[in-house]
């Protein structure tokens, strides 16, 4: 269910007021939301309630999806690190070289957030 708004549904506040019961039958019918303007900038969007209940819904759904592909991967390297754990694929650290593990880690996150950041 893609909606798009397009240009004849964007109003003005001041005009949704003068034809308010227009506008909600325009809702209702189109089931395409309206976008009202106050200075010319979008402040509000008025939905058809079904159209916006399907929509959470929607949202709900992917969010759950979202939360089981996070946890099968989270799973999932986890026993890459057990395996690795147990066929001695691991580094052991001390204070100052975790010190200096931690600090590598730092810095290419920071160099990571930077490049994103540049985008």
């Amino acid at each position: 269910m893609e909606t798009k708004i397009n240009l004849e549904n964007i109003q003005t506040l001041t005009d949704f007021k003068r034809n308010a019961k227009e506008y909600v039958e325009r809702v209702k019918a189109t089931k395409s939301p309206l976008v009202l303007t106050v200075n010319g900038k979008a402040e509000v969007v008025v939905q058809e309630a079904r159209a916006f209940q399907e929509l959470l819904d929607q949202l709900e759904h992917l969010e759950e999806e979202v939360y089981q592909l996070k946890l099968e991967t989270l799973r999932r390297e986890i026993n890459i690190g057990i395996e690795q754990l147990e066929n001695g694929q691991y580094t052991e650290h001390d204070e100052k070289s975790l010190e200096a593990f931690f600090e590598g880690i730092k810095v290419r996150g920071r160099k990571n957030f930077a490049q994103k950041d540049a985008l």
